[in-house]
């Protein structure tokens, strides 16, 4: 970003209404995995036990992955016993696994109000990925997604989504290997799950817990304009990914709903208080669908709006998934290149997504999807 357009005053955020919140799930107990350390510490200072203990108990669920109180052995007797009646392990039932040839393995899990999650872990060449959902459903309501299909259950708690990583980790202590990478990008929009989101994201950093780099972990959201300010306030080293989708307001309503709530001029001061407040790059994921959205003018647009930007922008090209509700087709792989080619000679850094999974429908929703009509929520 040039010198001139970091002092350009910023546009003011317009009063927009947000959306309802949901509240997650509330178990008759609280989930370990809700409480950080610090929360741990408050417990055990409350209960009359040492604060050294705390930092025992986060050993306990992320360093050595025990899945019942019992199986913390340097614990007290009467320390365990009150654990047991005062928390939970989130209960998440394997529903079903696929595996795909390329190592992906995706997971759907039942929860203890008997709705229905995703995870997916990937293997890429430098380390395992997990993708992590915040919500049973979604309510965004983009065309071309199967996360949307059956609507909004409820948030998932902080508890719920830390879960998620801990099965993909236990999974991968088997061979030996550990994640070492999270991408907040599976059911649901993170963003309407601000708060979760974020403890859970304290959780994942965490020195004494899974240690995961702030910088090997990327949020994505589809415009949730006031929480993209609240995002860069934060101060965190956490990645954005922006689902952009369109280059403009009128193509990018019809595909994303959300837009007519946070209209695209507003999105993008959003992102340019985002850069100037943090100075880290915007991943902006563009889903190409053929003869929707993936034309050399769509191209010539969007690179348009994006060189305000640079050079802290990147976007990402995602060949549409295939999902049989929906009514999109996969743009020609010619095309792909070309539009590619088209951002690049605007100066914009462009890559085209690696499919994972696509032999096991790996992408948002889907497993799901097919789940919803044998009785599973």
């Amino acid at each position: 970003m040039s010198e001139e357009q970091r002092l350009k005053p910023l546009k003011p955020l317009k009063p927009l209404k947000p959306l309802k919140p949901l509240a997650p799930h509330v178990p008759e107990k609280p989930f370990v995995y809700d409480y950080t350390l610090e929360d741990w510490q408050e417990w055990v200072k409350n209960n009359g036990e040492p604060v050294f203990r705390a930092g025992q108990i986060f050993d306990w669920l992320y360093v050595k992955r025990v899945e019942t109180f019992e199986a913390m052995s340097n614990l007290s007797r009467s320390l365990r016993d009150k654990l047991i009646d005062q928390f939970e392990f989130v209960s998440m039932t394997e529903i079903a696994k696929q595996e795909s040839k390329d190592g992906t393995v995706k997971f759907l899990f039942e929860l203890q109000d008997k709705n229905a999650i995703e995870t997916v872990v990937m293997k890429h060449n430098y380390g395992n990925s997990v993708c992590v959902t915040t919500q049973v459903g979604c309510r965004i309501g983009c065309t071309f997604c199967a996360s949307t299909l059956g609507g909004l259950k409820r948030n998932l708690s902080a508890g719920e989504i830390v879960a998620q990583v801990v099965k993909a980790q236990q999974t991968l202590d088997a061979s030996g290997e550990r994640v070492s990478s999270i991408v907040i990008m599976g059911i649901g929009e993170p963003f309407e799950n601000y708060e979760a989101m974020m403890k859970f994201l304290g959780i994942m950093i965490h020195e004494k817990g899974l240690n995961i780099g702030q910088r090997h972990i990327t949020v994505s959201t589809s415009g949730i304009v006031p929480n993209i300010y609240r995002f860069a306030d934060a101060g965190t080293q956490i990645n954005l990914a922006i689902s952009i989708h369109a280059p403009n307001d009128e193509l990018r309503s019809k595909l994303m709903p959300v837009n007519r709530r946070y209209p695209f001029r507003d999105l993008i001061d959003a992102c340019k208080y985002y850069l100037d407040k943090t100075g880290r790059r915007i991943t902006f994921e563009y889903a190409l669908m053929g003869d929707v959205n993936d034309k050399p003018e769509h191209a010539e647009e969007l690179g348009v709006v994006l060189k305000e930007m640079l050079p802290l922008c990147h976007v990402n090209l995602i060949p549409v998934n295939f999902v049989l509700e929906r009514d999109f087709k996969r743009t020609d792989r010619n095309d792909i290149f070309g539009f590619q080619r088209i951002l690049e000679k605007h100066k914009i850094p462009a890559t085209i997504r690696r499919e994972h999974g696509s032999d096991i429908a790996a992408a948002c929703g889907q497993l799901r999807a097919k789940h919803l009509e044998s009785g599973v929520k």
